[in-house]
């Protein structure tokens, strides 16, 4: 990062480059790495406690404004056609056409005039020009259409008219109670975006102060922390107490549900800022650098902005919103079709457990998910009831006693996995995703996050039942540390490469894969 006192611009990637080689120089070294968070303060508890509830995220909201007006708007195309037509056929595909254009288009250009910013919807009335301005431009390509193919003739102008008024009714009413919403969920803490201050004193003070000037401003700020003493910063910065030192601020965003992390100090102290991202960037969340008291020129790309106040994006969480929804999507769907064409060989399994030994065939393990929560994992049991291993301290090795016949067999194929997928519908899994360890697994009698340095970046995203790594041949007994550091390896690089094509490719190679079972005991 010393290149940024000699230049006008500021390298994120370079930013992000440095991180992981440094990280990968610790991974390296021999010397274990330090824990990543410490216990909270009683007080920065209390309130992590307050902000256990999921918000509402501004993202989510205009994506289904967008669906909603979407489907409205050729509903009451379509609902007016057959009002006016109630004797003739269906709608032919030429009419159907042009509802499905002019309510796609009247989207686009309402995305195009900025209606779907979170300003627009608060003030309703102020925009409402623009909407009227983008249906109208919609009707307008329609009717050009219209006359260019000679088509005119066999539409209903009545239908027509219809429909435009009616849509312009149903956007103004709409966008009047989306504005009352918008206003009532801001004022209520089910939409914003809760923020948590790095870095203390007087930059502290004045990011504070210039959101707080903003008049469309969504960030919640729900505390500070800083390492320094209360000399070089205050416990108590423009109204918000400090809660803790960086490393309680790992443990604190994981129990409250914290959007953003803004980093307030100058990029001066580059040397500080490159050692807060090391231990932060192991959290889900989008971590930004308050870039409004500096003086160089940034690429365009690298802003986010809240209001007028400007942001230099360091990192995004992965997976986020809409993208999140679609693999929510996936997940069930693809868990349905897997149980409809599997439950014979989880009947078959789970008969054969009961009937060979003792005990419940189900066995639950805990294991950390998503942001290193404690999730109950599902399996069929494959080990002797009094041998069992709940915490998986003592990992299963080659021809080990506590395995029984019957669990040999299903844990070289997997079949002890199948169970997961109850976990996928219950939401505690995706079907992809880097494989959930037990919460005491380690090798060597070193837990993996002493072994690996940023270990805990693999819990950014929900664990899955298959992942990169295990299609990669990484399964089974870890019984050396570059084992866990290769799995690791591959996990990040899942998470920073996801889409759901990659989730399809994943799937699909799943059973291929799992005919190597070498390492699988």
């Amino acid at each position: 990062m010393n290149q940024i006192q000699k230049s006008d611009e500021f390298d994120l990637e370079a930013i992000r480059q440095k991180i992981w080689q440094e990280s990968a120089a610790v991974r390296d070294s021999e010397a274990p790495p330090a824990s990543e968070s410490v216990p909270l303060n009683a007080f920065a508890r209390q309130i992590a406690e307050q902000f256990r509830q999921t918000s509402y995220t501004p993202n989510l909201l205009i994506g289904q404004l967008r669906l909603l007006e979407f489907l409205a708007l050729l509903a009451i195309g379509m609902g007016i056609h057959a009002w006016y037509n109630p004797w003739q056929s269906p709608f032919s595909p030429l009419t159907l056409l042009f509802m499905l254009i002019g309510a796609g288009a009247a989207v686009l250009f309402l995305h195009v005039m900025d209606t779907y910013q979170v300003q627009a919807l608060r003030a309703s009335f102020k925009t409402l020009p623009k909407v009227m301005s983008a249906w109208g431009i919609a009707f307008g390509l329609i009717a050009l259409a219209l006359f260019l193919l000679k088509s005119g003739g066999d539409h209903s102008r009545l239908w027509f008219v219809a429909w435009f008024v009616t849509g312009a009714v149903y956007l103004t009413v709409e966008r009047s109670l989306v504005s009352y919403g918008v206003r009532h969920w801001a004022r209520n803490g089910t939409m914003e975006r809760r923020a948590v201050i790095v870095g203390g004193g007087q930059p502290a003070k004045d990011l504070i102060r210039a959101l707080e000037q903003q008049p469309e401003n969504d960030i919640r700020i729900c505390g500070i922390f800083d390492d320094r003493n209360e000399t070089r910063s205050p416990s108590m910065v423009a109204g918000y107490p400090k809660l803790g030192t960086v490393a309680e601020l790992v443990e604190f965003a994981r129990l409250a549900r914290i959007d953003m992390l803004i980093i307030s100090l100058p990029l001066s102290a580059e040397a500080r800022i490159l050692q807060l991202l090391k231990k932060l960037w192991v959290l889900p969340l989008d971590i930004r650098l308050a870039a409004h008291a500096n003086k160089l020129r940034f690429r365009p790309r690298a802003y986010s902005k809240v209001g007028a106040v400007p942001m230099l994006d360091i990192f995004d969480r992965p997976i986020r919103d809409w993208d999140s929804v679609a693999k929510r999507i996936f997940d069930v769907t693809f868990s349905l079709i897997a149980l409809a064409l599997l439950w014979p060989i989880m009947l078959g399994a789970a008969l054969a457990v009961k009937l060979t030994s003792k005990g419940p065939i189900i066995f639950m393990q805990k294991r950390h998910g998503f942001n290193n929560e404690i999730i109950n994992v599902f399996k069929f049991r494959s080990m002797y009831t009094e041998m069992s291993d709940p915490t998986a301290r003592n990992a299963v090795t080659k021809n080990d006693p506590r395995v029984t016949p019957v669990g040999r067999f299903i844990r070289k194929t997997s079949i002890d996995e199948l169970p997961q997928i109850f976990n996928v519908l219950r939401g505690d899994l995706s079907l992809v995703g880097p494989r959930p360890h037990a919460v005491l697994a380690q090798t060597h009698d070193r837990l993996y996050v002493d072994v690996v340095e940023g270990y805990f970046a693999r819990h950014r995203v929900k664990p899955g039942v298959t992942g990169w790594a295990q299609i990669n041949g990484w399964r089974g007994e870890v019984d050396n540390d570059d084992k866990i550091k290769f799995r690791t390896a591959y996990d990040l690089y899942y998470i920073e490469n996801w889409s759901l094509l990659l989730d399809l490719k994943i799937l699909f190679l799943t059973p291929f894969r799992l005919l190597n079972t070498e390492n699988a005991y």
